[in-house]
């Protein structure tokens, strides 16, 4: 059973990317990114009332909320980056980069919490950079076109958060429930992607915005949540060593569906680049 949850958790993970993109061709990402926190909140909170963890806020110290907050700005500002290269650049080649951010957090871990880095570790972070720098290549059928880089600037930016986000939870939050650490970071995101929508002064976007679009947007919402559902569900019954390595591979997800539905192709290089990632993924649970 355990094994059709982790597969589950993946599937859901996967696609999130693609119907998030599906809601933002004409939307507003920061909106979109507002948008779908609520669904997300839902989400995070239901799991924390159902895994009973809800009585453990009054026992959070004020260092450990600190550090939620923190790492929900880190969280907060990572989706709102993702977000926006989605809407700016390929699927294909954005999710590769978002997925980079962990080898950043192993670098930034053996860096500043003097964590150990093995061999098969070693081999999967250059497996993992090198096939994520042959994925972003650009496509050989471009030809002279100008290719605007502005998402990679983003993908970047949101890659380097999510990393700071799992060296903050790291450092302040350890012996939180992590459905409750959850919760409590994507309430900080909420407040931090609605005050960007008005700082913006893209509120008024929101009454325009497709019907169609925001039914996808609500649906990666509910997709991140399932994801989250199925892969908590999963670890409540099978071994985090196989679970783990199947959530990972979500990346193989998104590229599919990139395919079906925006028809992008990989070249020869980007589908060696992508076996690269995925090989070096597993290399680093080892």
């Amino acid at each position: 059973m355990w094994l059709g949850f982790a597969v589950g958790s993946a599937f859901f993970a996967g696609i999130t990317a693609v119907l998030a993109k599906c809601g933002i061709r004409k939307t507003d990402s920061n909106a979109a990114t507002a948008i779908r926190t609520v669904v997300v909140l839902v989400f995070s909170w239901m799991m924390v009332f159902v895994t009973g963890a809800q009585s453990a806020v009054s026992e959070l110290s004020s260092r450990t909320l600190l550090f939620l907050v923190l790492s929900g700005l880190s969280t907060g500002a990572s989706w709102l980056c993702y977000f926006k290269a989605l809407q700016l650049g390929d699927v294909n080649k954005v999710v590769p980069i978002d997925k980079f951010s962990t080898v950043l957090t192993i670098l930034l871990a053996f860096l500043f919490l003097g964590e150990t880095v093995n061999l098969p570790k070693g081999i999967g972070v250059i497996g993992i950079a090198a096939g994520t720098w042959f994925m972003i290549q650009k496509k050989e059928t471009d030809g002279g076109k100008a290719d605007n880089k502005s998402w990679f600037v983003y993908a970047v930016l949101s890659s380097v958060f999510a990393s700071l986000t799992s060296i903050l939870g790291k450092i302040g939050i350890s012996g939180v429930d992590s459905n409750l650490g959850t919760a409590i970071r994507t309430c900080v995101v909420l407040v931090m992607a609605w005050v960007v929508v008005f700082v913006t002064k893209k509120q008024s976007e929101i009454r325009k915005i497709d019907r169609s679009e925001l039914l996808f947007i609500c649906f990666s919402g509910i997709a991140t949540g399932a994801s989250w559902l199925c892969y908590y569900r999963a670890l409540q019954s099978g071994p985090a060593s196989l679970i783990v390595p199947i959530d990972k591979l979500s990346i193989v997800v998104s590229i599919v569906f990139s395919r079906i539905v925006f028809h992008e192709k990989l070249t020869s290089r980007a589908l060696a680049g992508l076996l690269l990632i995925v090989g070096g993924t597993m290399l680093m649970l080892v």
